[in-house]
């Protein structure tokens, strides 16, 4: 009978770190380009229950060898209850077989590859004299944004906003242990100071307009992922040159999708990241240039670093083992 893994979110934070996310969240993204990995169609509903959104992403990486479904959604309400409102698990299957090999905490791992997503963008796509990093939006993953963010530039300052202003000392603190210093400020100051801005909330409204973005920024919405949710003002998006893990996702769920239903833009106009990545697209051209990074997040990323959770813990001897 087949062993089957079992690891745990504490375990996943132990044997999966910034750069190890970074690389395999890389690595996936350019397999996709080359046509090597595939995402498939994702499943997300309501459930008329709790206020939750529940869904399944999965996908094959040829390259990688990684195959499986991420399983889980969002409840609203789990933070009243001390949980994170994300809430997920990745079952990892053989490529050869179809037999089950792990089940990977997925609450953890979605918040370090979602981190890392922004981190290849800004790693590739921002200026290499970027200084100042904005982050609109406090909650749960803002904090991984921040740390994976901090590596890929040598920036001087941290300005942020969020909804709920209270929420915004955790960030701060977080900034303070990077060195660098940190201030809370309005929307549009936020804009006219950063070179690179993310995006990490659950808006369904534009929360930065194309006014106050300042040319040259590097934009990473990460949010947007689902139909109807919106960060940016649209015109923005028509104003940039736009990337994105999965173009598919992009217009349908992604934050492209007001500009595309407005007509701003269409499909060719967005880039893939794995095409940067690859050396296919020169990526931002100019210094004056906006480059937005649609993160819509896609299975594949899942899998990538789950991938990772298990190996790593199955050489520490750090995984459960069971069997069907």
């Amino acid at each position: 009978m087949p062993e089957i893994l079992i690891v745990g979110e504490d375990i996943c934070q132990q044997v999966v770190s910034r750069s190890d996310a970074f690389a395999a969240v890389e690595n996936v993204f350019a397999a996709m380009a080359q046509g090597d990995a595939w995402n498939f169609p994702v499943v997300r509903e309501a459930l008329g229950h709790a206020d939750a959104l529940y869904g399944f992403k999965s996908g094959f990486d040829r390259a990688g060898m990684a195959l499986g479904v991420k399983s889980g959604g969002y409840w609203p309400g789990n933070m009243a209850k001390g949980l994170t409102n994300h809430q997920s698990t990745v079952f990892l299957f053989d490529p050869d077989t179809g037999q089950l090999s792990a089940l990977v905490g997925g609450n953890y791992l979605t918040a370090v590859r979602t981190a890392a997503s922004s981190a290849v963008s800004i790693d590739h796509l921002a200026r290499k004299d970027a200084r100042v990093l904005g982050m609109v939006g406090a909650g749960h993953q803002s904090t991984f944004q921040l740390r994976a963010a901090a590596e890929q530039r040598e920036f001087d300052k941290v300005v942020a906003w969020n909804p709920h202003p209270d929420m915004l000392p955790k960030l701060g603190v977080v900034a303070e242990e990077l060195g660098l210093p940190f201030e809370a400020v309005t929307r549009e100051e936020l804009g006219a100071q950063a070179d690179v801005i993310i995006t990490i909330t659950s808006a369904f409204e534009p929360l930065l307009m194309a006014d106050w973005i300042k040319p040259g920024t590097h934009i990473a919405c990460m949010g947007t992922d689902t139909v109807g949710k919106q960060e940016v003002d649209p015109a923005i998006v028509a104003r940039a040159t736009v990337f994105t893990d999965e173009v598919a996702q992009s217009i349908t769920l992604g934050e492209a999708q007001h500009a595309v239903q407005a007509g701003l833009i269409t499909a060719s106009d967005i880039t893939p990241i794995g095409k940067v990545i690859n050396g296919d697209h020169a990526g931002r051209q100019s210094e004056d240039e906006i480059t937005l990074f649609d993160g819509t997040g896609v299975g594949l990323q899942d899998l990538a670093v789950a991938q990772v959770a298990a190996r790593v813990a199955r050489e520490r001897g750090l995984a459960g083992i069971t069997q069907l």
